[in-house]
């Protein structure tokens, strides 16, 4: 079972490029989250998310796996869920729905996926650690990256129309 959570149910094992797949399956997952619960349920997701991915990773890496094999991608939907945090929350403040902030939800995607592939100081301090914390972790620090992106622009994009 821990390689299926890692895995995302096999959503890890697409080809090409296994992250951006999982990034892409935590979109609708995300938009669902917020649509039964607000931003408080993805919020709460997200931290669950966390932690049975980590105890999944480390289960799988104490049983022989590499430490972060491209397949693993559990950490990817923990980070892509933290990226859209602003929009989530912009939608329950501004009372409409999360798509309507699709120019959010975009932008969340990409900053996220050039965040995670580029690996600037934060993230690859993170990625150098070895564990299913760790793992985890240099896509949550890409995440809160790419969702202060997304909440400075969107900022700027607020103040320019208004």
């Amino acid at each position: 079972m821990t390689y299926w959570i890692a895995t995302v149910f096999g959503v890890g094992r697409l080809r090409p490029a296994p992250g951006t797949w999982g990034s892409l399956a935590a979109l609708p997952l995300a938009w669902a989250l917020h649509e039964l619960g607000g931003f408080w349920l993805l919020a709460t997701a997200t931290i669950a998310v966390f932690a049975l991915g980590s105890w999944a990773i480390e289960t799988e890496i104490r049983s022989g796996a590499e430490d972060d094999p491209s397949e693993f991608v559990i950490d990817e939907v923990a980070g892509q869920w933290i990226a859209l945090w602003p929009v989530s929350y912009g939608a329950i403040f501004a009372d409409v729905s999360i798509l309507a902030l699709w120019p959010g939800i975009l932008t969340a995607f990409i900053a996220f996926r050039l965040f995670d592939i580029w690996k600037p100081a934060p993230v690859a301090w993170a990625d150098a650690k070895r564990g299913g914390v760790w793992v985890m972790m240099d896509d949550v620090i890409a995440g809160w990256l790419a969702a202060l992106v997304v909440a400075i622009l969107a900022a700027i994009a607020h103040l320019w129309l208004i």
